[in-house]
């Protein structure tokens, strides 16, 4: 329906994409311990230089966005470490990674893709020295990539939509019940739906309820001509 459609146009798209995989010489010489064994990392550094590339990619804090911005001196990473929690997943003695930062929209046309894996790549080596010295190849994905790949992915967009401002709560638009949409039998259980993204399922699961919930309403729909 149209008002429904109208709604879901306003709808903001977060900030883009780029994701590095790596295969590796030897596992990654992480300095911390407790980084070798984990089969997840999260690169960032010390608070401020958080703060710092958080507002590099959303904007907050700049009089105004402008134009898209390269990725931040010091981006934030989020890296897997497969072949940590899974050996088979290369040949013996070798290892495989994977890292993706968080860009403006437009990350595409700001400066070139080769700048920004250099600058993710110096951010690994800053806790890990020696890293790159064990890269044997990598394949990179832009936002452009990604999108390619899957018509959801706006522009690299993999956290469903921005969630800035009131569209943290009201996803994907303000309804007391994200899960339904106009057409009977048809629910919404993406990362666009409350709670968003971060914890993985959680929207798909109250979409079942949802579903659950109304299917068994629907017999007493029938008798009392309900709908």
């Amino acid at each position: 329906p149209g008002r429904y459609a109208r709604s879901l146009a306003s709808y903001r798209y977060g900030p883009a994409t780029l994701k590095v995989d790596w295969a590796l010489d030897g596992p990654i010489p992480w300095t911390d311990a407790a980084a070798r064994a984990a089969g997840t990392v999260h690169v960032g550094g010390g608070e401020d230089e958080l703060v710092a590339a958080a507002r590099a990619v959303t904007g907050v804090g700049r009089p105004s966005p402008g134009p898209a911005a390269p990725l931040p001196e010091r981006p934030f990473l989020l890296l897997g470490q497969q072949t940590v929690a899974d050996p088979s997943r290369a040949p013996a003695g070798k290892h495989t990674a994977w890292a993706y930062t968080r860009g403006q929209a437009g990350l595409d046309r700001a400066g070139s893709p080769e700048a920004h894996v250099e600058r993710m790549e110096a951010q690994v080596e800053r806790f890990a020295p020696g890293f790159r010295d064990l890269i044997l190849a990598r394949h990179v994905m832009g936002p452009a990539d990604l999108q390619a790949r899957d018509e959801n992915l706006i522009d690299g967009d993999v956290g469903g939509g921005s969630y800035a401002a009131g569209q943290l709560l009201f996803r994907p638009r303000p309804a007391l019940i994200p899960y339904r949409t106009p057409v009977r039998g048809l629910y919404l259980g993406s990362a666009a739906t409350f709670p968003g993204g971060g914890v993985h399922g959680v929207c798909g699961q109250a979409a079942a309820r949802v579903a659950i919930a109304e299917a068994r309403l629907r017999p007493l729909e029938e008798i009392f001509h309900l709908d």
